[in-house]
């Protein structure tokens, strides 16, 4: 896959290498890098794998590898707990009752 000049992309830059990481970090960490991916809007043609600069929306430029053109937000809060459902049902017919215990 192949962006192009102002095409909305995703980048990753190596922060820190394998074994570079602060030794009190756990084994498996400190085998792999600290890595950042950003995303904003790529200065040039490149294919996934190569190098591109960005601009982030904020205005910062910044280079690392091509690893996705048009990303997605993929975050959420998770499955809901059914357990927590109602705390906030019950903590109000609670509160409400507490001024009748006088």
């Amino acid at each position: 896959m192949k962006c192009q000049k102002n095409d909305w992309v995703q980048i990753c830059t190596v922060i820190l290498r394998a074994g570079e990481r602060a030794p009190q970090v756990p084994e498996e960490t400190q085998a792999v890098p600290l890595v950042m991916l950003t995303k904003g809007f790529a200065n040039a043609e490149a294919e996934i794998g190569q190098t591109v600069s960005i601009t982030a929306v904020t205005g910062l430029v910044m280079e690392g590898e091509l690893v996705t053109v048009n990303p997605v937000y993929g975050h959420n809060y998770g499955e809901p707990v059914p357990e927590l459902m109602q705390i906030g049902i019950e903590l109000r017919r609670q509160l409400e009752g507490a001024g009748d215990e006088s």
